[in-house]
């Protein structure tokens, strides 16, 4: 059971704030979907050179864990970083790490400048006050990481697995960060370093882990696109395989063994515990309409972590009507698939572009058993990139996915006998004897429309929100897309949760988001 309350803050007038409590399922339940999901990855596979690589029991095994979902969070990216993820930096006590994967000049950027100058400064401060002790605080050690700055740093990016780390006269001229001297003085050691691997694999995961102990996995990058963004927060078991995956990544010689974590607690910090929120040190808030959190106090929900490696070569068709590849066995592109296959009643998929060739398959194959499909997608975004990597574009397979569920409606009802019922709420004509279809509804988003006249700021014109939830207890947030980059050659990071009452939470809360900012472009019960 949950409890939830909407409560709005005068200060945040676009804020709707849901408390949430609930109990979760035991992990035991999770081996109908766990069970198959580990043999498939652990069968014998042809891709190499996998970074990470997720094959072996164990390593599959890793992925498997725990976590306390606090929130979940709607809004832009801006919004999102300035009221939720950079507060939480500006406590951190000895570590930050930020993983993205677009990094360019935005209200983003400069609020993370901004947060780590006022941080150094106010660091510098308390050391100063700190007198004789100051010198045996220890360090604020930040690591960022992003993959794409521009396309001429993709083309001439060294293709070794360390990446390019920055040096620090880098910073403040090519990357928008403060100078080093600044951060030097409140005894912040920051190190910047991408990776790319030509020609399309981008590092496209984000998120965000403070002190080893909580994380942040939004979907928005540090960039300046005012698009509908999705974030969850979590603590617990899943926070260490997070910090595991950014260490098999970015960072091969990090300890993450408890003992490390230990250690960096023990010593004296500069930061006190109940230091005041960061508005108190002038940090900029930025709001959005959009913008929608849900507060969730929760007991430990079974999690599994999806990452899904980068590969190089894209598996082009080498003709047009030649059969698609199947996709690379990844954690994540093998979750999609069986979570697509598994459903029984009700799918929800909300993707920025819809591309991949497997997914639509995979939605075909659920509306053929009765299972209902609502998808919510963008039109128009990101088309170059759409036409490169995948040679199409989502509004064509949305024509295609559309015309292909008619062709099946069709055909199903050619072969149900004359005067069969002819509803199409049942999943199955009993008097017939044959499965009927399920609902098929795809909406495209935009902008709401009262608040574009109004020339409303952080007005989201894109959705850029990557979720799927499955007989509403399988809810599936991260960055993987349901394009063709995504499932080919991008490396992802997806988080899939077990709980029917998480999975209520985040889709109330997008169903409130999307108010007004959705036009449904097909329904099959309106064909009916």
């Amino acid at each position: 059971m949950y409890l939830m309350s909407y409560i709005s803050s005068p200060l945040q007038p676009y804020s709707i704030t849901l408390l949430i409590h609930f109990q979760t399922p035991l992990m035991g339940s999770l081996n109908a979907f766990s069970s198959p999901w580990r043999q498939k990855l652990c069968a014998p596979h042809t891709y190499v050179d996998e970074l990470p690589e997720y094959r072996t029991q164990s390593q599959v095994d890793s992925l498997i864990t725990t976590s306390h979902p606090h929130s979940f969070e709607l809004g832009t990216g801006a919004s999102i970083y300035t009221n939720t993820i950079l507060p939480a930096i500006l406590k951190a006590r000895f570590e930050v790490i930020l993983v993205t994967c677009f990094w360019a000049p935005s209200s983003t950027l400069t609020a993370l400048k901004d947060a780590l100058e006022q941080l150094a400064r106010r660091r510098a401060q308390l050391m100063k006050e700190s007198g004789p002790d100051a010198d045996v605080a220890q360090p604020l050690r930040v690591r960022i990481c992003f993959s794409s700055r521009s396309l001429f740093q993709k083309l001439f990016h060294t293709t070794s697995k360390e990446g390019y780390v920055y040096p620090p006269g880098k910073w403040p001229t090519q990357l928008g960060l403060p100078h080093p001297d600044v951060l030097r003085a409140g005894a912040i050691e920051l190190q910047v370093k991408s990776l790319f691997f030509l020609p399309f694999s981008v590092m496209h995961p984000k998120f965000v882990i403070v002190d080893r102990q909580r994380a942040w996995l939004p979907s928005c990058n540090v960039s300046w696109e005012a698009w509908l963004e999705g974030c969850v927060e979590i603590t617990g078991d899943a926070v260490n395989g997070l910090l595991a995956f950014y260490r098999d990544t970015w960072d091969r010689s990090l300890d993450i063994t408890s003992r490390a974590a230990e250690q960096a607690f023990s010593q004296p910090s500069i930061v006190p515990i109940n230091r005041p929120r960061a508005v108190s040190i002038g940090l900029t808030s930025i709001q959005s309409p959009a913008r929608r959190i849900a507060a969730i106090e929760g007991k430990a929900t079974p999690t599994v972590l999806l990452p899904s490696s980068h590969h190089r070569n894209p598996c082009y068709r080498p003709l047009p009507w030649s059969e698609h590849p199947a996709p690379p066995s990844t954690p994540l592109n093998s979750a999609i698939v069986m979570l697509l296959d598994m459903a029984e009643q009700y799918i929800y998929m909300q993707t920025p572009n819809l591309t991949s060739a497997v997914v639509i398959d995979g939605i075909l194959g659920a509306v053929q058993r009765g299972v209902e499909v609502t998808i919510v997608t963008s039109k128009g975004m990101m088309l170059l990139e759409q036409i490169v990597t995948a040679g199409t574009t989502t509004s064509i397979c949305i024509r295609s996915l559309i015309g292909r569920y008619n062709q099946l409606v069709k055909s199903t009802s050619n072969s149900r006998p004359a005067g069969s019922a002819a509803s199409s709420e049942p999943m199955i004509d009993l008097e017939a004897g044959i499965r009927k279809i399920g609902r098929l509804r795809i909406s495209y988003f935009h902008a709401d429309d009262q608040n574009q006249r109004q020339g409303a700021a952080e007005e989201p014109v894109q959705s850029h929100l990557k979720l799927s939830i499955i007989d509403k207890q399988y809810t599936v947030l991260g960055s993987g897309n349901m394009d063709r980059a995504s499932w080919f050659t991008s490396q992802e990071l997806g988080i899939l949760f077990h709980s029917s009452e998480f999975a209520t939470v985040v889709s109330e809360t997008v169903r409130d988001g999307l108010k007004g900012r959705a036009d449904v472009v097909f329904d099959s019960h309106r064909m009916v």
